[in-house]
């Protein structure tokens, strides 16, 4: 075409051009529908989720159809920006042809002209028409695979959102790898403040565990006990003050062999969809079946394990939801036992349970702690009364320290914690 005509390929190629703005105009818009639509989609979802999950508080409660307003009003607004995404990309196709039919309509206009103004042959022109028609249709199909890239890239900036979430904990460079803890581990003036917070979550912690002993944190809730036991995780770092693991700064020590180090034993068990032996050993290690028989057995899980439909091979379904709440708390504490990590930390890991169920995991829980260096979270005291150390806090400070007797003594916070448990 260039070769042909300059002129009249330079008409063309304008027109393309205004083709393209208006294109690339309606896909702008598909793309922010598209991102709209698919965040209205992501709660939906969410509602279908939090619904199952509570269907019997709905029912008790009897607020099935508050419930179902609530998800006919969020399914229509995402049924509308749904049309809306759909309305204009099936606008892409018969908008381009009527584009594209448009563009010929000009360029026969235009090039009849040149013909019988001379400027050119019509034999010439009928090959730049043939010319023309062998590069519309993969514009058209390009018009179409943009509209497509467009909605796709919508959905993936949500996704991308989450990539590129700053990681406020990271490795230094040189970080070493420590595999060992041998001595303590030391809180010197830490504070932690949380963003955008008012107040500090934690204020001036100076606190020594040493390795072997079990330290308890007592408090109300919100006291700061929680983000103490985070710090040593290091799912945060200190705002002010340091954390010392073996004299060595946690700062630089690897994240992941600082965590292979410690095992968490949460208030909710976090257990996935799937077999009670993938659960149990949750690891890229190859456990044997006996080692995870062992670890059941003293985490008083092995009983129910063995009553169970396929054994180790039984699916626990979505959550654990098929066990009981005292059978997914020992299975967690079957996983802490066969990491077999020198520091444990227990968050209110009995709190949930029944009397029945509590005495089961108490008694795996203590067989879990022999030789390790354990920080417990409680509330009930008479789990915490032979630790070691007691730490009470109190609006993010260590406001008393002690064993059970000499805080007793003190006749202070713990001992009016210790009043209203009924406890000696």
């Amino acid at each position: 075409m260039i070769t042909i005509s300059p002129k009249l390929t330079l008409f063309v190629f304008i027109l393309m051009l205004f083709t393209v703005g208006i294109i690339g105009g309606i896909s702008r818009k598909l793309r922010a529908g598209s991102y709209l639509a698919q965040s209205k989609l992501g709660q939906v979802i969410s509602m279908i989720e939090e619904t199952l999950g509570g269907i019997k508080i709905i029912k008790a409660f009897t607020n099935e159809n508050y419930i179902e307003q609530r998800f006919s009003q969020e399914n229509n607004s995402y049924r509308s920006l749904t049309a809306s995404v759909l309305r204009r990309k099936d606008l892409s196709s018969p908008l381009s042809e009527f584009l594209g039919v448009s563009i010929v309509c000009l360029l026969l206009w235009f090039g009849s002209r040149m013909v019988f103004g001379g400027e050119m042959d019509g034999g010439v022109f009928l090959s730049l028409i043939f010319a023309f028609y062998s590069i519309i249709d993969p514009s058209k199909s390009f018009a179409e695979a943009y509209f497509n890239t467009q909605k796709g890239l919508a959905a993936f900036s949500r996704i991308e959102e989450i990539w590129n979430a700053p990681v406020t904990v990271q490795d230094i460079k040189n970080a070493e790898t420590k595999t060992s803890f041998n001595s303590e581990i030391s809180f010197e003036n830490v504070s932690f403040q949380y963003k955008n917070a008012e107040y500090k979550a934690l204020q001036n912690i100076d606190l020594v565990i040493p390795k072997g002993k079990i330290v308890a944190l007592v408090g109300s809730s919100g006291s700061g006990k929680t983000t103490l036991t985070d710090m040593v995780l290091r799912f945060m770092d200190p705002t002010e003050g340091r954390i010392l693991f073996d004299g060595i700064d946690i700062k630089n020590i690897k994240v992941t062999s600082l965590r292979s180090m410690i095992t968490l034993v949460s208030q909710e068990p976090t257990l996935f969809n799937d077999s009670i032996r993938n659960n149990i050993s949750f690891s890229s290690i190859e456990y044997t079946d006996e080692q995870i028989k062992k670890a059941a057995e003293a985490a008083n899980a092995w009983e129910f394990i063995q009553a169970s439909e396929n054994q180790l091979d039984t699916n626990i379904g979505d959550r654990g939801m098929k066990l009981s709440g005292g059978q997914r708390q020992r299975l967690t504490i079957a996983r802490a036992i066969l990491k077999n990590p020198p520091i444990l930390i227990l968050d209110e890991a009995t709190s949930a349970l029944d009397s029945e169920s509590e005495k089961l995991v108490q008694e795996a829980l203590q067989r879990l702690m022999i030789g390790r260096t354990t920080i417990v979270i409680a509330h009930r005291l008479a789990t915490i009364q032979h630790a070691d150390i007691i730490c009470v806090m109190k609006n993010g400070m260590i406001i008393e320290k002690g064993t059970h007797e000499s805080l007793i003594k003190l006749e202070g916070e713990y001992a009016k914690f210790v009043s209203m448990q009924g406890l000696q």
